[in-house]
C-alpha cells in the first residue's frame, strides 16, 4: 500500500470514528420526549452531516481498503432518515430537528455512496436529496443540498436505462427534485430560476404523466401556491404583472385535468383554483378567458343544494363583475343577477347590506330599465318569500322599486304630492331617528333626495342630507356622514355646522376652525350657529376650535355697536386671550379691540371699559414680553402684540382727563422700541438665511421705525419722563432707532435720508458717540454705497465726535479719518487732497493732545500716517506741486515725533525733500544755458549739486522762489 492511500485511509478512519462517536451520544436521545436536550442534538447532527461531507471528499478512488466505512456510514444514515419518519413535526423545534436529522442522514447515505451507483440508487438517493433541501429551512443549506442533487440527476440523465424498467421511478425522481428546486428558488426570491425549473417539468408531458397522483397533487399545490402569491403581490404593491400569475395557475389546472376523478382535487380546492385563475384573467383584462374558467364551476356550483356558500357566492359575484366589464348582453346579465339573489342566505342582514347595498349598489352602474326592474322585482320577491325578513326590509326594497319606475317612465310629480311624499318619508326618518335606529333613519332621510324629488322639492335636499349626516354621526361611521354632507352646497351656515360636527367629533381641528369660517361667510349665517359650536368645542376641550369659533363671534360685532355690546366684546376679547395664551400656538393679533376701542371713546362710554381696555393692553405687553424670551420665530407677532399694547394704552392716556404720567410715557416708549426692533431682527434673519425681502416690506419697516423715533421724541420733547436714568434709557432707544433707520435706508439705497440721519446724530449729545460707530461701520461694510455719500457721512461724523466731549474716543477718530483721507486721496484732485491734508493736520493736534492719555492715538494709524504724507509729498513734487509737497513733507516730519525713531526718520525726509529740490532746480536751470561755464558746472553739479546751487548765488529764477528756505543753508 502506498503512502498516499494509508494517509487517506488513516483520515477516514478518524473522520469515521467521530462519526460514530456523535452518533453514540445522539441516538439515544432522539425520542419525542427530549424537548430540553433538542438544542444539543441539532448541533450534533450538523456535525455529523459535516464530517460526512467532508469523508465523501476525501474518500480514494480505490474500493478496496474503504468499503466496510461506507456501508456503515449507509446504514446509519438509512437510521436517522427512518427515525426523522417517526418525530412528531408540530412544534417548531421538532421541525427544526427533522431538518437536521433529514440533512446529517442524506449526507451518510452520499458518503456511503458506490463510485457507480445502479440506477435504483441513484433514484434513492436523488428522492432523498430533494426531500431534504425542500425541508431544510435554510436557504444556504438547500442551496448546497440541491447542488448535489443535480449531480445525481445528471448521473440519471445520462444512465443507460434501454429496459425501460425505471423509467417511472427516474421521471418521479427527476420532477420531485425539479419541483424542489423550483420551489427553493422561489424562497429566495430569484423567480428566473423558479420559472426555468417550473418550464422543466411543464415541457416533458410524458414524464408527467408517469407522476403517481399522490406526487402531482404536491407539485400542482406548489404551482398554485407560487400564482396565488404572485396574483396577492399584484394587488397589494402592484410588483408584477397578472399574466405572471396565469402562467403558474394554468400549469396547476393542466396537471388537474390529468388527473383521474378518483384521485382529482376536492371541490372546494379545485373551486379555489380556478377562482383565483379567474380573478388573475379578470385582473389581466382577459373577460372571456376569465368567464370561461367560472363556466367549468358552475354547473355545480348552481346547484339548488347549496345556499349559503361563501366560496360559492364570491364566484358568483366575480361572475356578474366579468360579464360587467366584458358587456355582456341583457339576458347573460340577468341570469347572473338570478343565480345570486337566489343563492344568497336569507336574513335580516343580508337584506340590509347585501340586497339593499350590494345589489342596488351594481344597479347604479347599469342603464338598461329593463334589466333595473327585473332585478329589483326579484329582490323584493325574495324578501318575500323569507317570512322573516322585517317590513322595513320589504319596505325600502319597493320604495326603491316604485322610484325607479316612476322615474324612468318619466312621470312628473305634481307640487302637492311630492310635498306629501317627502312629509310621509321624513315623518318615517323621524320617527326611527327618536328611536335611535341611525341607519334606518338615514336611509329614510336619503330616499327624499331621489330624483324624482328634484323638480318640485329640490330646496329640501341639503334638509335630508344633512340630516341623513347627522344620522351616521350618531352612529360613530363619520366616513359616510363625510360622503352625504359633501353633497351639500357649502354656501349655507347649516351645512358648515354638520362638517363641523363631523370634524369635531373625529379630532380634526384644521378641518373644524375651517368650517367655523366657512360658516361666517355663508350668506344665512345666524350667530346661534356659532353659540352651539362654542359650547360643543368648550364642552369636548377643544381649545383651537374654541378659540376660533369665539374669534367670529367677536368679529360679529360692529364698531358702531352699542354699549351694551361693546362691553359684551371686551368680556369675549379676554376670553379669547386667556385661550390663546394658555395655548401659546398662535398669540392673539385682532386689530378688533382697537376699533371698539375708539367706537366707545367716540360714543362717549369709554368709562364702562376702563378697567377692561387696561387689562388688555397690560396683558398684550406682558404676554410680549413673555415671548420674547419663550416663542420662537414669532417676531411679527411679538411686534404686534406690543403695537396692541401701545395703541390701546394711547387711547387710555387721550380719553383720561388726567395728564399722560412718567410711567405710562415709558410704557409706550418700550412698546414702540420693542415692536420696531422685533421686526428689524426678523428681517435680519431672513436676509441672513439668504432669502430677499421685498422692497415695500423694507420701507414699511423705514417708516415704523422713522414714526416711533418721532413718538419717543415727542415724548422727550414735552418733558414727560424726569428721571436720569429713565432719560438716559431713552436716549439710547433714540440713537439705536436711528442706527436701524440708517441699516434699512441703506438697504433701499436712499442716500440722501442717510445722510439726513446722519447730520441728526451728529447734533445729538453725547450719549450718540456709539451711534456714530454703529453708523460708520454700517456705511463701510456696504459696497454699493456711493463714496461721496460714505465721504460725507464720515465727514459728518468726524466733525460731530471732534466737538468738546468727554468721551472722545482717538481709537474711533483714527479709523474714521483713515476712511476719509483714503477716500479724497483716491479722487486725486487738487481739492480733496488740500481737504486731506487739513485732516491729517487736525489728526496731528489730536495726537500732540493725547500722546500722554490713557487712550493714545494707535501706533499703526501713526506709521499711516507718516507712510501716507510721505508718499504723497513724493507724488507732489514728481507733479512739479512743489508748494503742496512742501506741506506734506512738513507734516510728514512732525508726524515723526510720535513715532519711534522719529529723529532719524525726520532727518531721511529732509535730506530727500533737499535733494530732489536741488535736482529739480538744477536741471531746469542747466537746461537753459549753453555756455563751457555752464557745461562746466553741470559736470561738476552731477557730482554735487549743491556746489552748483552755492556758485549760482542769488540770480535764482522767480519760479524758484518757493525754494528759497530749503536752499537758504546751501547759499
Amino acid at each position: 500500500m502506498s503512502a498516499h492511500k494509508k494517509k487517506s485511509l488513516s483520515n477516514l478512519q478518524q473522520i469515521h470514528e467521530s462519526i460514530m462517536d456523535l452518533l453514540t451520544k445522539t441516538k439515544p436521545h432522539l425520542s419525542d420526549s427530549d424537548i430540553p436536550n433538542r438544542p444539543p442534538l441539532v448541533q450534533n447532527l450538523h456535525q455529523i452531516a459535516s464530517l460526512a461531507e467532508n469523508f465523501s471528499e476525501q474518500r480514494p478512488r480505490s474500493n478496496s481498503n474503504w468499503n466496510h466505512l461506507a456501508d456503515s456510514l449507509d446504514q446509519e444514515g438509512v437510521n436517522l432518515w427512518n427515525i426523522s419518519g417517526h418525530i412528531r413535526q408540530t412544534p417548531a423545534d421538532s421541525l427544526v430537528l427533522v431538518a437536521a436529522l433529514r440533512l446529517a442522514a442524506f449526507r451518510l447515505i452520499e458518503a456511503g455512496l458506490e463510485l457507480k451507483p445502479s440506477i435504483e440508487t441513484l433514484v434513492h438517493v436523488l428522492r432523498i436529496a430533494s426531500k431534504t433541501g425542500n425541508k431544510t429551512g435554510k436557504n444556504n443549506v438547500a442551496a448546497t443540498v440541491l447542488t448535489a442533487a443535480a449531480k445525481y440527476e445528471e448521473m440519471l440523465r445520462n444512465s443507460n436505462n434501454s429496459d425501460k424498467i425505471h423509467q417511472q421511478s427516474v421521471a418521479c425522481a427527476t420532477i420531485v427534485y425539479f419541483s424542489s428546486r423550483m420551489e427553493a428558488a422561489w424562497k429566495e426570491g430569484n423567480h428566473t430560476v423558479a420559472e426555468y425549473t417550473s418550464q422543466m417539468i411543464m415541457s416533458d408531458d410524458q414524464r408527467l404523466t408517469l407522476l403517481p397522483p399522490h406526487d402531482k397533487k404536491l407539485l400542482i399545490q406548489k404551482l398554485y401556491q407560487i400564482g396565488q402569491s404572485l396574483l396577492t403581490d399584484q394587488e397589494d404593491r402592484g410588483a408584477v404583472k397578472p399574466s405572471n400569475a396565469i402562467d403558474w395557475l394554468r400549469s396547476a389546472f393542466k396537471l388537474v385535468d390529468q388527473l383521474e376523478e378518483a384521485t382529482a382535487p376536492d371541490v372546494l380546492g379545485l373551486i379555489s383554483l380556478l377562482r383565483t385563475l379567474a380573478r388573475a384573467y379578470f385582473l389581466d383584462g382577459a373577460f372571456d378567458q376569465a368567464e370561461a374558467t367560472l363556466d367549468e364551476l358552475m354547473p355545480s356550483i348552481d346547484s339548488p343544494s347549496d345556499q349559503g356558500s361563501p366560496e360559492y357566492q364570491d364566484l358568483r359575484w366575480l361572475r356578474l363583475a366579468i360579464l360587467k366589464r366584458r358587456g355582456a348582453g341583457t339576458s347573460a346579465l340577468l341570469e347572473a343577477f338570478r343565480t345570486t339573489i337566489n343563492h344568497m342566505e336569507m336574513s335580516e342582514v343580508d337584506i340590509t347590506d347585501i340586497s339593499y347595498l350590494s345589489i342596488l349598489q351594481e344597479l347604479k352602474t347599469l342603464t338598461s330599465f329593463t334589466l333595473v326592474t327585473s332585478v329589483q322585482q326579484m329582490c323584493l320577491q325574495r324578501a318575500l318569500q323569507y317570512h322573516q325578513t322585517g317590513p322595513d326590509s320589504t319596505d325600502r326594497l319597493l320604495l326603491s322599486l316604485i322610484f325607479h319606475s316612476v322615474l324612468e317612465a318619466e312621470v312628473e310629480l305634481r307640487s302637492v304630492p311630492a310635498t306629501a311624499c317627502l312629509t310621509l318619508i321624513w315623518q318615517y326618518g323621524d320617527r326611527h331617528y327618536q328611536a335611535k335606529k341611525w341607519s334606518e333613519a338615514a336611509d329614510w332621510f336619503l330616499a327624499g333626495t331621489h330624483q324624482l324629488f328634484k323638480e318640485k322639492a329640490s330646496a329640501n335636499y341639503p334638509k335630508c342630507y344633512r340630516k341623513a349626516a347627522l344620522c351616521y354621526l350618531e352612529q360613530k361611521e363619520y366616513a359616510k356622514a363625510s360622503t352625504v354632507i359633501r353633497r351639500c352646497p357649502t354656501n349655507e351656515a347649516a351645512t358648515c355646522y354638520v362638517m363641523f360636527l363631523i370634524a369635531v367629533h373625529q379630532g380634526l381641528e384644521d378641518e373644524a376652525i375651517m368650517n367655523i369660517r366657512s360658516m361666517q361667510k355663508a350668506s344665512d349665517f345666524d350667530r346661534k350657529l356659532l353659540l352651539l359650536a362654542t359650547q360643543l368645542s368648550h364642552k369636548l376641550e377643544m381649545k383651537p376650535a374654541l378659540l376660533s369659533a369665539l374669534e367670529a363671534l367677536l368679529n360679529t360685532f360692529k364698531a358702531g355697536a352699542n354699549n351694551d355690546a361693546v362691553v359684551e366684546a371686551m368680556t369675549l376679547i379676554r376670553c379669547i386671550i386667556k385661550i390663546a395664551m394658555k395655548l401659546l400656538l398662535e398669540p392673539v393679533a385682532n386689530r378688533l379691540p382697537k376699533i371698539l376701542t375708539d367706537a366707545a371713546v367716540t360714543q362717549k362710554s369709554f368709562p364702562l371699559i376702563m378697567k377692561d381696555v387696561s387689562w388688555l393692553w397690560r396683558t398684550a405687553y406682558n404676554y410680549a414680553v413673555q415671548g420674547c424670551s419663550e416663542w420662537s420665530n414669532c417676531e411679527e407677532r411679538i411686534a404686534e402684540l406690543f403695537d396692541i399694547s401701545r395703541e390701546l394704552l394711547e387711547i387710555c392716556c387721550n380719553a383720561s382727563p388726567a395728564d399722560m404720567d412718567a410711567e405710562a410715557a415709558l410704557y409706550i416708549v418700550n412698546s414702540s422700541f420693542a415692536a420696531v426692533s422685533a421686526r428689524v431682527f426678523s428681517i435680519r434673519g431672513i436676509l441672513a438665511s439668504g432669502e430677499s425681502v421685498e422692497r415695500d416690506k423694507m420701507r414699511f419697516i423705514a417708516a415704523e421705525i422713522s414714526s416711533s423715533k418721532n413718538r419717543i421724541d415727542g415724548i422727550i420733547n414735552r418733558n414727560k419722563i424726569t428721571e436720569d436714568a429713565d432719560v438716559a434709557h431713552v436716549q439710547y432707544s433714540v440713537h439705536t432707532l436711528r442706527i436701524f433707520q440708517t441699516e434699512f435706508l441703506v438697504q433701499l439705497k436712499e442716500w440722501d435720508q442717510v445722510s439726513a440721519v446722519v447730520s441728526e446724530v451728529v447734533e445729538s449729545g453725547a450719549l450718540a458717540i456709539d451711534t456714530y460707530e454703529a453708523i460708520a461701520d454700517i456705511l463701510v461694510r456696504v459696497t454699493s454705497c456711493y463714496c461721496h455719500v460714505l465721504y460725507t457721512c464720515l465727514e459728518k461724523l468726524l466733525h460731530g465726535l471732534s466737538k468738546p466731549r468727554q468721551e472722545f474716543s482717538a481709537e474711533r477718530f483714527s479709523r474714521w479719518l483713515r476712511g476719509l483721507c483714503t477716500i479724497g486721496l483716491s479722487r486725486n484732485t487738487t481739492a480733496d487732497r488740500l481737504k486731506t491734508i487739513g485732516y491729517i493736520e487736525q489728526a496731528l493736534s489730536v495726537l500732540e493732545q493725547y500722546h500722554e492719555s490713557d487712550q493714545p492715538y494707535p501706533m499703526d494709524e501713526r506709521q499711516w500716517l507718516l507712510a501716507t504724507s510721505y508718499n504723497t509729498g513724493i507724488e507732489c513734487l514728481h507733479a512739479s506741486l512743489l508748494d503742496e509737497g512742501k506741506r506734506w513733507f512738513e507734516v510728514a516730519t512732525v508726524i515723526c515725533r510720535f513715532v519711534p525713531g522719529g529723529r532719524e526718520r525726520a532727518g531721511k525726509v529732509n535730506s530727500f525733500h533737499c535733494c530732489y529740490v536741488c535736482q529739480v532746480f538744477l536741471n531746469f536751470f542747466l537746461s537753459r544755458s549753453q555756455s563751457r561755464t555752464h557745461t562746466y558746472l553741470l559736470d561738476i553739479g552731477r557730482t554735487s549739486p549743491f556746489k552748483v546751487i552755492a556758485k549760482i548765488g542769488p540770480n535764482l529764477p522767480p519760479i524758484f522762489f518757493p525754494l528759497a528756505p530749503v536752499l537758504g543753508n546751501v547759499w
